[in-house]
């Protein structure tokens, strides 16, 4: 049998990639960059940084990154919570995960944005866990019936309830850690387990340009040390936060990504840590970031190929739309990003659901971008040869008595060559109005009742939900709150 190709693109000669990083290793050693975390300062000083005091600034000698990049695996393998199903991250192995942190839920039913409570919460982690394409969960909405002190720590309480599959999470606030890790580490077993089988992605973001902050900084060292992947998310706005060209924001991008990957190597040698980002090709017009650009997705496609080059594991911000509703920008926007994420071989492309400039999520485009996914799948699976020979048996008989419909090769073959999507419509126009003509949109609302009519049962069991619960009331104490909030549907 013949091996099948898999299809695939590269946006950076070999020449221009190599003159991206060199620049952006002289960058940090001539520039440097501002570090506001004192623990992370102390570390690149006794590690041979230079440090200019004055200015929160470190120097960034070659030496360190290459040290850093040595060490730094290339492989991260993550864990559902149940211990049992992996997840290879590296390579060119794709997984889609939804868009985190979304300030706003699109709500179908009114046709605008509204906050998103504890209900909305368990709802997106019980469809996340019934949507079969997107291999990981995020800790996607905020929810507005909890102190933004404690949001951070609340959504990941939700998450690891309602959602077997591993996580992308990040921190508001440097006190958030401690709960969040012994929150995990109860899933899991303990703290050691968790280290031998992470079963979560913290992700950590520069300030564009060139500053690691206070919080971002104790992130990578609080998850290296613990063993839990940071996901470094890069932000450059061409043109607004970084030089306007596509080439000079990937020199800025792969400096702050190299930063953070020394910081976490001198915390912890070996700690996993993924190339990524969330960049943006600025609209000069609008003063808006598009994250639908095409210029943008140039920006990923790139990048990834810099992080594969420097055998690190890769993440990207793609599959999502800047349209305010679910509408035909939506679905092309989202659908040209994740098949170019996934020809790219990006390890994580986060985003799926997110609409307006990263800020909102949306359940009826969750159910869609479900389908776009599996379709971007399938594209990378490539054309396999499936028998040996390939065809020639099949017309044994004469062509006049071939019924290929009812061919046992059919039977045999069809459900894996092809895949049939939920809520794309493939009826003929007569089917489409006897339904009564629904939309996409409309036929993806159906789709979200459908899935969650049965309501969100908790994955742990009675005494593991009993023991999240006692560590998020005693963190939400601190900051005030009596009681949690219940959700009708838990």
């Amino acid at each position: 049998m013949i091996k099948p190709l898999r299809p695939s693109i590269r946006l950076l000669s070999n020449s221009l990639l190599s003159k991206i990083v060199d620049e952006s290793y002289q960058l940090l050693e001539r520039t440097g960059v501002f570090i506001e975390n004192r623990e992370a300062t102390r570390l690149l000083l006794d590690a041979g940084a230079r440090i200019d005091a004055s200015s929160s600034r470190a120097f960034i000698p070659a030496r360190l990154i290459d040290d850093a990049l040595a060490t730094a695996p290339e492989r991260i393998t993550l864990y559902d919570a149940h211990g049992q199903k992996s997840f290879l991250v590296g390579g060119d192995e794709v997984h889609f995960d939804p868009g985190s942190t979304a300030l706003w839920l699109f709500d179908h039913s009114t046709q605008s944005e509204r906050k998103a409570a504890t209900a909305d919460l368990v709802r997106f982690s019980g469809l996340i866990q019934r949507l079969e394409n997107f291999h990981l969960q995020s800790t996607g909405l905020i929810s507005s019936d909890v102190p933004e002190s404690i949001s951070d720590c609340y959504r990941l309480f939700i998450a690891l309830q309602y959602c077997s599959k591993p996580i992308v999470t990040g921190l508001f606030i440097v006190e958030g850690f401690k709960p969040m890790m012994e929150m995990l580490a109860a899933v899991r077993g303990s703290a050691a387990k968790l280290k031998e089988r992470p079963l979560a992605i913290f992700d950590a973001c520069p300030s564009p340009p060139l500053k690691w902050s206070n919080l971002t900084a104790q992130s990578l060292i609080d998850c290296a040390r613990a063993g839990i992947p940071s996901e470094l998310v890069s932000m450059p706005l061409t043109g607004a936060t970084a030089p306007v060209t596509l080439a000079g924001s990937l020199v800025q991008l792969t400096a702050e990504n190299l930063a953070g990957v020394v910081i976490t190597q001198l915390a912890m040698p070996g700690a996993p840590v993924i190339f990524g980002g969330s960049p943006s090709c600025f609209d000069m017009r609008t003063a808006n970031p598009p994250m639908g650009a095409i210029e943008t997705m140039m920006i990923d496609s790139a990048y990834s190929q810099i992080g594969k080059s420097l055998a690190l594991p890769t993440h990207a911000y793609m599959g999502l739309s800047d349209s305010k509703c679910v509408d035909a920008q939506a679905g092309l926007e989202s659908g040209m990003g994740a098949l170019l994420g996934a020809l790219s071989g990006i390890n994580v492309v986060s985003g799926g659901g997110m609409m307006d400039y990263e800020s909102t999520q949306s359940f009826e485009k969750l159910v869609i971008d479900n389908d776009i996914c599996g379709m971007a799948y399938r594209f990378i699976e490539g054309i396999n040869q499936r028998d040996e020979p390939i065809a020639l048996d099949l017309f044994a008989d004469p062509v006049s008595e071939i019924d290929f419909l009812t061919h046992p090769h059919t039977l045999q073959w069809h459900q894996v060559e092809q895949r049939y999507p939920q809520v794309i419509n493939r009826d003929g126009y007569e089917g489409w109005v006897r339904s009564g003509k629904p939309s996409l949109a409309e036929r993806a609302s159906l789709q979200v009742e459908k899935l969650l009519e049965e309501g969100e049962k908790s994955i742990l069991s009675p005494d593991l939900q009993g023991e999240l619960k006692g560590i998020m009331e005693r963190h939400a104490r601190k900051f005030g709150l009596a009681e949690l909030p219940v959700s009708e549907r838990s």
